[in-house]
């Protein structure tokens, strides 16, 4: 099971807000490129990019910060946050990230959805956000009346690499995640999920981890920022070994 650091891009710099709120930002770094560094240098098997303008606007909004960790990046990258379109998910691929993530698309155009996936084949990932097991959309500002488990089974049969799933009431808040709403989620279709959200300590890896059916892995923010675990522990939580992360004996 992966456990991959999140990178959340808010006008160029690497922030992380509390169940979504774009009133309460933190800021963490005014240099994601070295940010992604620092994770890749860690031990990270893979990245979790958020344009967080992009996801507020529908418009690209950290393209610079973007582009520059998925060409530097010796580990796969991936990136969601306002791609709704055939255009914007061929130019983010073409610069080197390894999935793009569609959201609000996968509720309004989910005929764009399958288009991608079947073109793409194991690069278009669906992230599913909910609030009260109803998904939210375009930067989690608009509610809509569909389950995220309906939504997920939906999906079946489409191609969909995997499913971010976030429970933005856990999200940024430090009270771990939301197992139940997992487990329902990796239950509504045969399609891999990862976990979003919560996670504040190692128990919490493990209890993720335990969850039936499997998870395909888990993203952390904030409590790596914060310092409440760190990623190597992470890494060897899940794996059961010590890790060493690259160049180091």
């Amino acid at each position: 099971m992966e456990v991959i650091p999140a990178i959340d891009l808010l006008d160029g710099a690497c922030v992380r807000l509390l169940q979504g709120d774009y009133d309460q930002v933190t800021r963490f770094s005014d240099d994601p490129v070295a940010m992604a560094r620092t994770w890749q240098e860690l031990g990270a098997q893979r990245l979790h990019l958020v344009d967080l303008d992009g996801a507020r606007r529908g418009e690209p909004g950290n393209d610079a910060a973007i582009k520059a960790i998925a060409a530097t990046a010796e580990i796969p990258v991936q990136l969601g946050g306002g791609v709704r379109s055939v255009e914007r998910a061929e130019d983010l691929l073409a610069c080197g990230l390894d999935r793009v993530i569609l959201g609000t698309a996968a509720l309004e155009t989910p005929q764009l959805v399958h288009r991608l996936a079947q073109a793409y084949p194991g690069r278009i990932a669906v992230g599913i956000d909910a609030r009260n097991g109803l998904v939210a959309t375009r930067g989690w500002l608009h509610q809509s009346p569909m389950a995220a488990t309906r939504l997920a089974a939906s999906l079946e049969g489409s191609g969909v690499a995997v499913i971010i799933s976030t429970d933005i009431a856990s999200d940024g808040a430090m009270g771990g995640p939301n197992l139940a709403a997992l487990e329902a989620m990796a239950r509504a279709s045969s399609i891999p999920v990862i976990a979003s959200g919560g996670v504040t300590n190692l128990a919490d890896l493990k209890a993720l981890q335990n969850l039936r059916p499997p998870l395909a892995g888990m993203i952390i923010g904030r409590a790596l920022y914060d310092g409440l675990i760190t990623l190597p522990a992470a890494l060897e939580t899940v794996a059961g070994v010590p890790i060493q992360p690259p160049g180091t004996r």
